[in-house]
């Protein structure tokens, strides 16, 4: 069975500020398969944290709907919440986790914190998104400093 890596952020500048999340997909190898930042407007930390593991999640989808998927986040948040270890109270992140619980089943997905110092690509995407955001343009990803390999 395949096995990919997740890797997600998001962030805002002011909470709720100019937000934006990226994600991105390695194979078991470390090498990059796909990249995605999505420019949010104003939005939440939190709602951006989500907005990068649901695009993660769905990038992984897309390449191989049955591999085993293990999600890396430095929001310890979604990812004791996604684990079911949290209870989600606000009504806007029980959507948000419900659609990403919907992409893939569960048992597929298992949830990971890392230090934010290790989730540099997707934090720099996070950025990139931000930055659009900022503008009021898309993200260009033939600009982005993280590539597919």
């Amino acid at each position: 069975m395949t096995t990919l890596i997740v890797e997600a952020d998001g962030g805002s500048r002011g909470n709720p500020g100019i937000a934006g999340s990226g994600a991105l997909v390695r194979d078991a190898s470390g090498r990059v398969l796909a990249t995605r930042a999505t420019p949010l407007g104003k939005a939440s930390n939190n709602v951006a944290e989500y907005t990068g593991l649901i695009d993660g999640l769905t990038l992984a989808a897309e390449i191989d709907p049955q591999a085993e998927v293990e999600v890396r986040l430095d929001s310890k948040l979604v990812v004791e919440q996604m684990s079911g270890r949290w209870r989600i109270k606000h009504e806007d992140m029980k959507r948000l986790a419900a659609q990403a619980a919907a992409i893939l089943p569960p048992t597929q997905v298992r949830y990971t914190w890392i230090p934010r110092k290790q989730n540099g690509d997707a934090d720099a995407l996070s950025n990139e998104a931000m930055d659009a955001s900022a503008a009021g343009t898309e993200w260009d990803p033939a600009a982005s400093r993280i590539t597919p390999d």
